[in-house]
């Protein structure tokens, strides 16, 4: 794929009222364009005072003007960015007059793709403008400016590097065995390989705490009926969104909010309470709980202490029945949260711990809280985030896709599997050729190796006018 000779324009700024709006313009008329708007080429990197006009000399708007020679601009090519006051109409007036000059409307994206064909930026910091638009959370926000600045593209590249100086080694001596390098007695090939598979290893844990903090997780509450599941959804959400009510069977559909915990955005899902039940409605709910207990990444097990040793197990017999074989088949976290803390002098419900694991040994971790009071919930909160994959050992998390941890675990087989080659075989042509693919899948992150179908996929996902 190359750029296009194209010149393309877009309101890069929200559409609706505001203060200030903002056109880019990118392309080889970007300067003519200038000209025929304000009357001159304004300086570069220098924002001037000017009156927009239509082709007759009337005015459109009065704001700013800033042009950038394609050697210093996002793009690569020149570029034009037009500020007027932020008006639907006033906006709409000025691209249309950009366009009736020569620029065509840009593609999702095509800025940043510009960017990236010009070699202004690699592939994963173009993903990283993207995502650092749709962080939700302070976490997020500043991994993905840690990997639009390069970091994550660096790590790679310094991977990239010791990897094909291993393999430049490897194959000059396969290449010219005259020169008697005896590579497979070389012990030092073993260090390199073992630096590479750490270099490998610390990238990937960084990577997949950044995977963690853009694509979140869902969260479902499931339980039975008067556990206090609305509760415990109203409390982490901070609103009065499900309704409570001493009734068992009070909710009946599924309730969403979207909240973010410690830097982790979360789809929280509540559910009817689970339970065998001849009301046509309320079974229809229970079976949207399973469903939703399906596809849930992480699902707390709500119980009531309360009723005490006995009765938590047998509300937990009860639950079993109804779901049947929904918990087996369940492939996410299982957190058990023994609720109703405030309504006992002790957790008489952890007696029957032992006993519901026995019953449930799906079951990942366990948690006391008082939905009514919020007691307990700072301890909920770490064993969700730990649950969703997140620690608080890593420095420097990279913002990072799913490809991109698809990348880097291929790279690692490969390596793995080049070790294994000179161990067991002692086959350098072997190591050779899987040191070549997996610097092809790093190449992949980055954009060195890459594909149109790819590109475009990417960014598609972007907004107009970036």
């Amino acid at each position: 794929m190359q750029s296009s000779p194209d010149t393309i324009a877009a309101i890069a700024t929200p559409p609706g009222k505001g203060g200030i709006g903002v056109i880019r313009v990118s392309g080889t008329l970007a300067p003519s364009i200038a000209e025929a708007l304000v009357g001159h080429l304004p300086e570069p990197r220098l924002a001037t005072l000017v009156t927009f006009r239509e082709e007759d000399g009337a005015a459109i708007d009065q704001g700013l003007i800033l042009f950038f020679p394609g050697t210093a601009s996002f793009t690569g090519e020149p570029v034009l960015e037009v500020h007027g006051h932020g008006g639907v109409v006033v906006m709409d007036l000025l691209l249309q007059r950009v366009l009736s000059l020569g620029a065509r409307p840009a593609r999702a994206g095509e800025f940043t793709e510009r960017a990236f064909l010009n070699d202004k930026i690699d592939l994963a910091q173009a993903e990283a403008v993207a995502d650092l638009i749709d962080s939700v959370s302070e976490a997020s926000a500043r991994s993905a400016v840690r990997s639009l600045s390069g970091d994550f593209s660096a790590c790679l590249g310094d991977l990239t590097e010791q990897l094909i100086e291993l393999r430049v080694y490897i194959e000059a001596a396969i290449d010219f065995p005259e020169e008697e390098i005896d590579f497979l007695a070389d012990e030092s090939i073993v260090t390199r390989l073992n630096t590479i598979t750490s270099s490998l290893d610390n990238i990937r844990q960084r990577a997949s705490q950044g995977a963690v903090l853009r694509e979140g997780v869902s969260l479902a509450i499931v339980g039975p009926p008067n556990a206090g599941k609305s509760s415990l959804m109203n409390r982490l959400s901070r609103q009065d969104i499900a309704i409570v009510n001493e009734q068992a069977g009070t909710t009946r559909d599924i309730l969403r909010e979207q909240l973010v915990v410690q830097g982790i955005p979360i789809e929280l899902v509540d559910t009817a309470g689970i339970r065998s039940t001849s009301d046509a409605v309320e079974r229809e709910g229970v079976q949207r709980a399973l469903a939703e207990l399906a596809r849930a990444d992480i699902a707390l097990l709500v119980f009531d202490q309360s009723l005490g040793q006995h009765g938590v197990i047998s509300a937990m017999g009860d639950l079993l029945a109804s779901i049947g074989s929904a918990l087996e088949t369940f492939q996410g976290v299982l957190i058990l949260v023994m609720n109703k803390k405030d309504l006992v002098r002790v957790d008489t419900g952890w007696e029957a711990v032992q006993d519901i694991l026995s019953i449930c040994p799906q079951i990942n971790e366990r948690v006391s809280i008082s939905a009514a009071t919020g007691e307990g919930l700072e301890r909920l909160f770490d064993v969700i985030a730990q649950s969703a994959g997140l620690t608080t050992t890593v420095e420097g998390v990279f913002m990072a896709r799913r490809r991109h941890l698809v990348a880097l675990d291929e790279a690692s087989a490969r390596v793995r599997a080049g070790q294994a080659q000179l161990a067991v075989n002692a086959a350098g042509e072997l190591l050779a050729e899987e040191l070549r693919e997996a610097q092809r899948y790093i190449g992949e992150i980055t954009g060195d190796f890459t594909n149109d179908d790819l590109l475009g996929r990417i960014f598609s996902s972007f907004c107009i006018g970036k």
